[in-house]
């Protein structure tokens, strides 16, 4: 197993060095304004000595019931579970948060995965419109064609990979899921 030497020093700099790496690699991390500078082959070191046993990601949990516009904050968690049953059909709008949006956040070529766990007890509601940052964005369903009812008696789970493919423009892969 290889290890990473991180060394730091009283100017704020920190050096990454790993062996069997070519080189050392430095991030600057100056204190009066909270960013960091990457220098040497930062990426080559983390992307080859990165190791995740687990992760967590934020989930919402919710005693809401699904129907109108649903405003998903980005920003504030991975999966929203509505524990309330559905109460009727419902669109999602995805945006980083109410006061910025999933366009000025992430950059071309980069996606989010999100989850969207709806409870549905005696009716078929399901997601009929989905939108980034308000427009209507027609998704890419698995299995080639957008659901035509929720699953009654279960939690229905979409999940949705929103790929930036240019500015204010994304792709959007879709998938229903039943629980029962």
């Amino acid at each position: 197993m290889s290890s990473v030497i991180i060394a730091g020093d009283t100017s704020g700099s920190i050096t990454v060095a790993a062996p069997a790496a070519a080189g050392t690699n430095t991030i600057t991390m100056p204190a009066s304004t909270g960013t960091m500078a990457l220098t040497g082959d930062v990426d080559n070191v983390l992307n080859t000595y990165a190791t995740f046993v687990n992760s967590t990601e934020k989930v919402t949990v919710s005693a809401t019931a699904a129907t109108g516009t649903i405003n998903y904050d980005t920003n504030t968690q991975s999966v929203v579970y509505y524990t309330s049953a559905a109460v009727g059909d419902w669109t999602i709008n995805f945006r980083a948060s109410s006061g910025a949006t999933l366009n000025s956040v992430i950059a071309t070529g980069e996606s989010i995965t999100l989850v969207h766990l709806v409870t549905l007890t005696g009716a078929e509601y399901r997601n009929t419109t989905v939108q980034v940052d308000g427009s209507s964005i027609t998704p890419e369903w698995q299995g080639g064609s957008a659901p035509t009812a929720g699953n009654i008696n279960s939690i229905d789970s979409y999940a949705y990979t929103i790929i930036k493919t240019g500015d204010a423009a994304f792709t959007i892969l879709a998938a229903l899921t039943q629980f029962a």
